[in-house]
């Protein structure tokens, strides 16, 4: 199972947490990952963490904004967003991915249902 939790609604400039709890997998071997999704859109990758050497993977749009961290609470992840955008207003999942690696994904995946990021300007 995957939960997401810590979306909402934040101004243009400003921070934003997401917090994704897993639970009920041998979670050592699974990458954990955020992803987004605009109206209309693909879903794409945000920032993902390793599982075996915790290494970091993050898009392009968001490097030197967004930092993906294990939190202090067991098969937690964190997504820190700073300097929040316009266009980072998306629905943001989070992923339990099979591949144990970066973002990569595979028909080993868990899902969370997804939490609405909303910036206003």
């Amino acid at each position: 199972q995957v939960v997401e939790s810590g979306g909402g609604l934040v101004q243009a400039g400003g921070s934003l947490s997401l917090s994704c709890a897993a639970s009920g997998y041998a979670l050592q071997y699974y990458a954990i990952g955020w992803f987004r999704q605009h109206p209309g859109k693909k879903r794409e990758a945000v920032a993902c963490i390793s599982s075996s050497d915790g290494s970091t993977f993050y898009a392009d749009s968001v490097k030197g904004r967004f930092t993906i961290s294990r939190g202090n609470v067991e098969n937690t992840v964190i997504l820190q967003m700073n300097s929040v955008k316009a266009d980072d207003t998306a629905v943001y999942y989070c992923g339990a991915l099979g591949s144990g690696v970066g973002c990569s994904e595979s028909p080993h995946d868990y899902w969370g249902q997804g939490t609405q990021v909303t910036v206003s300007s």
